[in-house]
C-alpha cells in the first residue's frame, strides 16, 4: 500500500511532538503550531523576497510578489495546523467539526495563494508584451484577453475550492450522485434560471477573442461618446468625457451598433465650421489655420483644408478639416482652433462676424 502524501509531513510533526515532550500535553499542540507558524512566516518571507528579486528583472511590481506572503504563510500553517491536529485530537468526540474547520481555512488559503500567483503570472506577460509591443493596439488587444482569461480561471479557481471543501461531506457526495443521475432535468431548470447571466459571460468572451472592442478604445455608446476603462465577464465599463461611467452588459456589444472610432488605429479625423458673413477673408483664414495646425502638437499632420461648404442667408459656413493622433488629441484641437480663428476674426476683421439679428430666429 502506497504512503499518504501527507505522512512525511506527520513524521516530521510527530518528530517535533517528541521534542516539545517535556511541555504539558495540553501545550503540546500550541506550541507545534507556534513552531510551523514561525517557520511559514520565515518561508513566506524567503520565498517572496527570492521571487521579488527574480522577477523584477522582468518589471513585475513588487507590490504584486509581496501580496503572496500571507496566504502562503496562511498555507503553511493550516497545513501543519492539520497535521498536528490530526496527530493529538484524532480520538476526541468533536475531532471531525474542527478538522472540516480547519480543511476550509487550508482550502481557502491554497485558493487565494494560486489567485494572487496568478496576478503575478499576468503582471509578468503584460510586462513583456509592453517591452515587445509598446503602447498601442496589440497591447491593448493582449491586455484585454488576458485580464479576461485572468477572471475566468479565478471563476474556475472559487468554484473547485467550494466543490473540493463540500465533497469532503459524506451527505454531500451522496447527493451529488443523485444529482448527476437527474442531471437532464437539473440542466434544464438550471439552463432557464441563468440564460441571462450564461448569455453575459459567452457575450464577454466574444467582445474580448472577436477583438470588437478593446481597453483604452474610443466608442460611442447610447448617444454618449467615452472610452472603454473595463471588460469583464458580464459587463463593460465605458468612462465619459464629462467622468461619469456608464456600464454596460456584455450582450449591447454583440446586439447593438456602437460606433468604435478607434477598431484599427487611434487616429481620427473631424471639422471645425464657423458661420460667417460672405466677405470673411477666406484666403487670410486658410493660411491662418494652416500656421496653427502646423504649430500645434496635437495635429497628426494627416488632414488639413479649409472650405466653404454652404451659403445661405448671407452667411456662409467655413469649415475647417483636420486630424489627430487621438479622440482626446481632436478634441482639444477643433477647440484650439475654433478659439483662435475667432478670436483672430474679432481682433482684425469683426466686420465678417454675423450679427445676431441676422440668425433666423427657430423659437416659438
Amino acid at each position: 500500500m502506497s504512503p499518504s502524501p501527507i505522512e512525511p509531513l506527520d513524521e516530521t510533526v510527530e518528530e517535533v511532538i517528541n521534542a516539545s515532550s517535556f511541555l504539558p500535553e495540553s501545550l503540546q499542540f500550541w506550541a507545534v503550531l507556534l513552531l510551523g507558524a514561525v517557520v511559514a512566516a520565515i518561508l513566506a518571507f524567503v520565498f517572496s523576497t527570492i521571487a521579488r528579486r527574480t522577477l523584477k528583472r522582468i518589471g513585475v511590481e513588487e507590490a504584486d510578489v509581496e501580496a503572496t506572503r500571507i496566504p502562503f504563510f496562511g498555507l503553511i500553517t493550516s497545513i501543519v495546523a492539520k497535521s498536528a491536529f490530526a496527530i493529538f485530537y484524532r480520538d476526541r468526540d468533536w475531532y471531525n467539526p474542527w478538522q472540516f474547520v480547519i480543511l476550509i481555512i487550508l482550502v481557502t488559503f491554497l485558493t487565494w495563494f494560486i489567485i494572487k500567483v496568478v496576478r503575478v503570472v499576468e503582471a509578468g506577460m503584460m510586462s513583456r508584451f509592453e517591452a515587445k509591443f509598446g503602447p498601442g493596439r496589440r497591447l491593448a488587444k493582449v491586455q484585454t484577453q488576458v485580464g479576461l482569461m485572468r477572471r475566468v480561471l479565478i471563476a474556475v479557481l472559487c468554484i473547485l475550492a467550494v466543490a473540493a471543501v463540500l465533497l469532503t461531506i459524506e451527505q454531500v457526495r451522496a447527493l451529488g450522485a443523485g444529482l448527476l443521475a437527474s442531471a437532464g432535468l437539473a440542466s434544464v431548470v438550471v439552463g432557464l434560471a441563468v440564460q441571462s447571466t450564461l448569455a453575459n459571460v459567452f457575450a464577454g468572451l466574444q467582445v474580448a477573442f472577436t477583438d470588437s472592442i478593446r481597453v483604452d478604445d474610443t466608442v460611442v455608446v447610447e448617444g454618449e461618446r467615452g472610452t472603454v476603462e473595463e471588460i469583464t465577464l458580464s459587463y463593460v465599463v465605458v468612462l465619459l468625457l464629462d467622468g461619469r461611467r456608464m456600464i454596460l452588459p456584455s450582450t449591447y456589444f454583440t446586439t447593438t451598433p456602437f460606433e468604435n472610432w478607434s477598431r484599427r488605429s487611434t487616429e481620427i479625423s473631424g471639422n471645425v465650421a464657423l458661420q460667417l458673413k460672405l466677405n470673411a477673408p477666406i484666403a487670410y483664414l486658410r493660411q491662418r489655420s494652416t500656421e496653427l495646425l502646423e504649430a500645434s502638437d496635437l495635429w497628426d499632420g494627416r488632414s488639413n483644408e479649409l472650405l466653404v461648404t454652404d451659403a445661405q442667408n448671407g452667411l456662409q459656413t467655413v469649415t475647417v478639416y483636420l486630424s489627430a493622433r487621438n479622440a482626446g488629441d481632436l478634441w482639444s484641437l477643433r477647440n484650439m482652433i475654433r478659439e483662435k480663428l475667432l478670436a483672430e476674426l474679432m481682433e482684425s476683421y469683426p466686420e465678417c462676424l454675423p450679427d445676431p439679428r441676422m440668425i433666423p430666429n427657430t423659437g416659438a
